[in-house]
């Protein structure tokens, strides 16, 4: 362990320096306008695996962005871990609520700021650096492959044809993701388990143009006003999710799993400070733990229509949108969901408009076990590293490509994170710890050692 912490140390800067070069690039996969600095993004991380000591190393061509493939196989005998990342992030929008530019990394108080810090390139990058740190010295106890693709923020198009087109290349024996969060530094903690997803965008039409709201309001439907009373009518007064049959493959956890989870630290005042609210919110009957990681949930994620410029512009919108996520929770299926949800919105919708329902990317939800050579061995580095024992939680987000591995590949999952949700994943002002990206580097060589020596 002392050997790791001192090469590390050693390392610091260096390992800052290629990080934050990484998070330079402004790989954001959903806007067009990125995709050449997409396309160079994944030529850097290919040429820092051949860098680190990969074989292999490939950019391999999607019908979309290229994923990057490289490997290291030492002994056929020996087990081979697949490590999965994503080097795509989040468009950095609204850019004026940053307090600094998204794409020029900024350390302020131990925290580096920047457009993907965590999600996913400070947590992927770790383990490029841990195996620069095997190779080194001589330490890589196992094989191992690295898949690092470009399309996960926005939805792993390309990646089921990839994995399908190449089973024997990406054959191992765990997957090892570094996308979700722990506790704390001082708490480590373990994800067993993901949200799957559907995600849809709603359109709701009136007349056939924009309308002067002082000649024709009050006499014609405003589709803003009546996308907003359809929105509000999706939960009940208790904050469940009133779309018939949501509810009806849903899992409730037992007595023994709740009490499991809620043992977790949460200290709900520190919880509405971080975030600057008044009050917590949710299903009824649930605690904040088991709402953000066991619960489905349907949440909008954008919501516009008419003018929306500087000044006024007295307008009644011709339509007004909407773009919905739903988490989903074991034995939830994403495309039946989806159904549900098309078929119960557009029921709801009054005659005086019309609707249009589109759905965009899903997925699936997971359970990763406790019970594995892979779970095992990252508690063991875990513990080794931050001196205590982790306590298992379950994730509010969504992989959706650990349910396509486990399909496809036949492979279970470990979700190995150092992130904290307290991040900024997917908002302004995204961060990642200097010292959970150092300890990262630190415990996934143990994750190796560990998982070599317990598959013996």
């Amino acid at each position: 362990m002392q050997k790791i912490k001192d090469y590390v140390s050693a390392n610091t800067d260096r390992f800052l320096a290629e990080l934050f070069e990484l998070l330079r690039f402004p790989s954001v996969s959903a806007d067009p306008k990125y995709k050449e600095d997409v396309i160079k993004t994944a030529a850097f991380v290919a040429q820092k695996l051949q860098d680190a000591g990969a074989d292999q190393v490939e950019v391999c061509e999607t019908a979309g962005y290229p994923i990057v493939y490289g490997e290291k196989l030492i002994d056929p005998k020996l087990p081979t871990v697949l490590v999965y990342g994503h080097y795509d992030v989040q468009p950095a929008d609204p850019l004026e609520l940053w307090d600094t530019p998204p794409f020029e990394p900024t350390v302020r108080d131990g925290k580096i700021y920047a457009r993907g810090a965590a999600d996913d390139k400070g947590q992927f990058y770790m383990h490029v650096k841990a195996f620069e740190y095997m190779m080194s010295e001589q330490e890589l106890p196992c094989n191992i492959k690295f898949m690092i693709e470009g399309e996960e923020e926005v939805g792993s198009s390309n990646l089921g044809t990839f994995v399908k087109e190449n089973k024997e290349r990406l054959s191992a024996d765990v997957i090892v993701i570094s996308d979700t969060a722990m506790i704390s530094l001082e708490q480590p903690s373990i994800e067993t388990g993901l949200r799957g997803l559907s995600y849809v965008e709603v359109e709701v039409t009136g007349p056939n143009r924009d309308l002067h709201s002082g000649v024709y309001g009050g006499a014609v439907a405003n589709p803003a006003t009546i996308l907003s009373k359809m929105i509000a009518s999706l939960h009940d007064e208790n904050n469940h999710i009133a779309i018939p049959g949501f509810y009806d493959d849903v899992i409730e956890l037992s007595d023994a799993e709740r009490k499991a989870l809620n043992e977790a630290p949460f200290d709900v005042e520190e919880y509405k400070a971080d975030l600057g609210i008044n009050e917590i919110w949710g299903e009824a009957g649930y605690s904040s733990i088991e709402r953000a990681g066991t619960r489905p949930t349907l949440e909008v994620n954008g919501l516009w229509g008419g003018y929306i410029g500087e000044g006024a512009k007295t307008v009644l919108p011709s339509k007004a949108f909407a773009k919905i996520s739903m988490r989903l929770v074991p034995n939830q299926n994403s495309t039946r969901i989806t159904e549900l949800f098309q078929s119960h919105f557009e029921g709801i919708a009054p005659k005086y408009v019309k609707v249009k329902v589109t759905p965009h990317h899903g997925g699936e939800p997971v359970v990763t076990p406790t019970d594995s050579i892979a779970y095992k061995a990252a508690e063991k580095a875990l513990h080794e590293t931050f001196g205590k024992m982790p306590i298992p939680t379950r994730g509010g987000g969504s992989i959706p490509i650990v349910a396509l591995f486990e399909k496809e590949l036949g492979i279970k999952t470990v979700l190995l994170g150092f992130g904290l949700d307290s991040d900024n994943l997917h908002s302004p002002n995204e961060k990642y710890g200097i010292d959970n990206y150092l300890k990262g580097i630190e415990t996934i060589p143990l994750f190796h050692k560990y998982f070599t020596e317990l598959s013996k």
